[in-house]
């Protein structure tokens, strides 16, 4: 950032005031001002900004010129705008493990991060496709059908579908509601270990209402995995689908070290 674009309190000692640069129009350098608390920590992860009309006051601009730099620093990545909400400066890049025992709470707090669930929708469905291929069951089967939505320090960062049979699974819903970890949740139906059997990573847009759960803009991509767990007996105990907020998360194998993903602490898992 160049110099004379640097912010000088004036004598109120409340707003700053920017020296404009010959050339550069008054949104760039605001722009460029902002960027830079970001960069160096000032404005911190998932830190919300000022209002534009704060912004207006305090770079002494109209709105419309704020309202720009602001849409630049979406451009760039480096806030959000979330409608109702407001804007926040985008969170570091969480890394989610894939590995044999792939565990949500695991992976966030083995990077200090806070997981939170919850449970926004419980059906019965009839098993078809993939699913009822991939639980092992006949086409029409009774299943479970669960809608989760998974946070990190507040933030959602994931959206869950999870299959899973009826009648072995009755109830797992209010069991979900308690916990809610899906890993606590099948210990309460003598499921005390389980693995990945298989994964599935792609991406695709997400629909305005999947963007709107995750708090994401609508023209950005998600991660998708569509997995199969299984028991120590190798029967299927979930057909899951999870969708990644892009911008939030980013997934990690190591083929070389798969330990490295095993998270099997149950009590912090979901």
């Amino acid at each position: 950032m160049h110099d004379d674009a640097v912010p000088q309190q004036d004598q109120k000692g409340d707003r700053m005031a920017i020296d404009r640069e010959p050339g550069v129009t008054l949104w760039r350098q605001i722009e460029r001002v902002l960027a830079d608390e970001i960069q160096r920590g000032i404005m911190t992860p998932g830190a919300q900004l000022a209002t534009e009309h704060q912004l207006a006051e305090r770079f002494g601009a109209n709105r419309h010129t704020v309202r720009r730099a602001i849409r630049e620093l979406k451009t760039r990545g480096l806030i959000r705008v979330e409608q109702g909400r407001g804007t926040f400066v985008h969170e570091n890049v969480m890394d989610y493990a894939l590995g044999p025992r792939t565990r949500f709470s695991a992976n966030l707090k083995a990077q200090e991060r806070r997981p939170a669930g919850m449970l926004l929708e419980a059906a019965a469905v009839a098993a078809t496709g993939r699913v009822a291929e991939g639980l092992g069951v006949a086409e029409g089967a009774p299943l479970i059908y669960l809608t989760t939505l998974s946070f990190a320090d507040n933030v959602p960062v994931s959206l869950g579908r999870h299959y899973l049979e009826f009648e072995r699974f009755r109830g797992i819903d209010e069991v979900f509601r308690e916990t809610p970890s899906m890993t606590l949740a099948l210990t309460r139906f003598d499921i005390h270990d389980y693995t990945r059997g298989r994964t599935r990573i792609t991406a695709r847009m997400p629909s305005a209402e999947e963007a709107g759960l995750l708090r994401q803009p609508p023209n950005r991509p998600v991660l998708k995995t569509e997995y199969i767990d299984v028991d120590v007996n190798g029967r299927p105990v979930q057909y899951g689908i999870t969708l990644f907020a892009g911008d939030r998360v980013q997934i990690v194998t190591d083929p070389r070290n798969p330990d490295a993903t095993d998270r099997t602490d149950a009590s912090t898992s979901m």
